[in-house]
């Protein structure tokens, strides 16, 4: 990988008048913004459909998309809904999302269009090529709204186990309901292709998440129960999470069911490599998200309330990799190699062939081997002020005590006037061959425009920023211009031909 830089937004942070950012004009808009900055890559998280939490990492599905994130012009565009239709949209905050308010509102938009779409070739050539998730995501999700949205495990044992009889009579009396999912699944795809598209023709590569674990509740698991740590009443009897750590005292109890890697390892890991395959349709790298998880997991008995009791299991290791590159070849994937981290993990990561991740927020502990220090760092890294997770980078500078303020200053060598400035420098001089800030940062915003707090429940993922935050600040995205100029991560623009 050259040189390069990035910017992380996720896009329901982009500004709308739909109360959540979605993939119109705003998204087109910051592409160009990205280019104007001298970047090479925009880095999302997960795009599948929020669950739990609104978390992106709570998906309902590993390979659906969030519907949410549709654009309402472009469908008027496309002649599924009209203007006046747009007019009743109810108003909704700028700078934050209200995930329910948005699906109440957005929800009356979708089924105006469902009732004006006709079958297009499109559309059945999407259902057909996409119908080995497709089939069972839509019947899901059916089945799920008939059950007033209670997680699959606590459905009638005739829906929760999946007796054909019963699946059929849905499929047969429901059948418009499973075309809704469809369709708003073929929108998506739609016009996230054509995003995609246009960032690619800009020089602008996605990077995006994918998350070792699945949700609970998710059209992966009621449909291949097999693959997962569940009693005979398909109530799993592990979960996922890590032990105490930087984050949490308590450790993070995520409560995602833990995979039998054994019955996956049978078949070649047959769904992993789709799952996959179907990630990088939608974007051009992958982040695979708790890399550590494939060397080894943190396992918690499924009746704990917290994470501290759990106990280490052996992950897929290398094996695992080896069989996604026998079957797809060498693969864009950065790892995020990130908390308890062991010479085992190390090990696989390189063994792998992954560049890792070090975050400078966490290289300021009185440590010089520390190796997300900047002079620890190796070009095979991708470095980043701070993650989704971490606090904005002002907001975890005014929390630190003073002497700890004090070092990072004198690191820096400036004043808490221009430090957060500075710290971005820092990443971008660093050697790693890319960088990526938060958008939090290049507006240099506090706590109050945190992104996720782990092992919090309320008030996460909903941050967006607003036209007046870049209009006012625009001058960082010049900042950010100068920076990948100077420290050599600006992208080469094409030679004209000569004729």
């Amino acid at each position: 990988m050259k040189r390069s830089s990035g910017i992380f937004l996720h896009p329901t942070s982009l500004t709308s008048p739909f109360g959540i950012g979605d993939i119109g004009s705003a998204a087109y808009e910051w592409i160009t913004t990205l280019k104007q900055a001298g970047q090479t890559f925009w880095q999302v998280c997960p795009l599948g459909p929020t669950g739990y939490g609104d978390s992106p990492y709570q998906c309902l599905s590993s390979f659906a998309g969030n519907t949410l994130l549709i654009s309402p012009v472009k469908l008027m565009e496309s002649g599924l809904i009209s203007r006046e239709d747009i007019s009743c949209y109810k108003a909704l905050p700028g700078d934050r999302v209200d995930y329910q308010a948005v699906f109440v509102e957005k929800e009356k938009l979708f089924r105006k269009a469902y009732s004006r779409f006709t079958n297009s070739n499109e559309f059945l050539s999407f259902c057909e090529k996409e119908k080995y998730w497709l089939d069972d995501y839509a019947l899901y999700r059916v089945i799920k709204d008939k059950n007033h949205g209670v997680s699959w495990n606590e459905w009638n044992s005739e829906f929760k186990l999946r007796y054909p009889a019963a699946l059929d009579s849905v499929q047969q009396f429901s059948d418009k309901e499973i075309r809704y999912h469809k369709f708003l699944q073929f929108v998506f795809h739609d016009q996230w292709a054509q995003l995609k598209a246009y960032a690619n023709s800009s020089g602008i590569s996605i990077i995006g998440d994918l998350p070792i674990y699945v949700a609970l509740d998710s059209a992966d698991t009621w449909a291949l129960p097999d693959y997962f740590e569940f009693d005979e009443n398909c109530n799993p009897t592990k979960v996922a999470g890590v032990p105490p750590d930087y984050f949490s005292a308590t450790g993070q109890l995520w409560g995602n069911p833990i995979y039998k890697w054994d019955s996956m390892r049978v078949d070649r890991y047959s769904w992993w490599i789709s799952r996959i395959k179907k990630t990088l349709q939608l974007v051009d790298v992958i982040r695979l998200d708790h890399f550590r998880g494939f060397e080894s997991f943190w396992s918690i008995p499924s009746d704990r309330s917290d994470a501290i009791v759990g106990e280490w299991q052996a992950g897929p290791g290398i094996d695992f990799f080896n069989q996604v590159r026998q079957s797809l070849g060498n693969l864009p994937i950065i790892a995020e190699d990130l908390g308890n981290i062991t010479p085992q993990v190390i090990g696989l990561r390189l063994a792998a062939g992954i560049p890792g991740m070090k975050v400078l927020q966490f290289a300021f502990d009185g440590d010089p081997t520390n190796w997300h220090l900047p002079y620890n760092i190796v070009p095979d890294n991708i470095v980043y002020t701070g993650t989704h997770d971490n606090d904005t980078t002002l907001g975890w500078f005014m929390h630190l005590e003073e002497k700890d303020k004090k070092t990072v200053l004198d690191y820096l060598g400036c004043s808490e006037e221009n430090m957060v400035e500075n710290f971005i420098r820092m990443a971008y001089a660093s050697p790693a061959n890319l960088c990526i800030t938060p958008m939090q940062d290049v507006l240099e915003l506090d706590s109050a425009h945190r992104m996720n707090t782990p092992g919090t429940k309320n008030g996460n993922w909903q941050w967006r920023f607003t036209k007046n935050m870049l209009s006012q600040e625009f001058h960082k995205i010049e900042m950010l211009a100068d920076f990948s100029r100077i420290y050599g991560r600006a992208p080469v623009e094409p030679e004209e031909s000569v004729a």
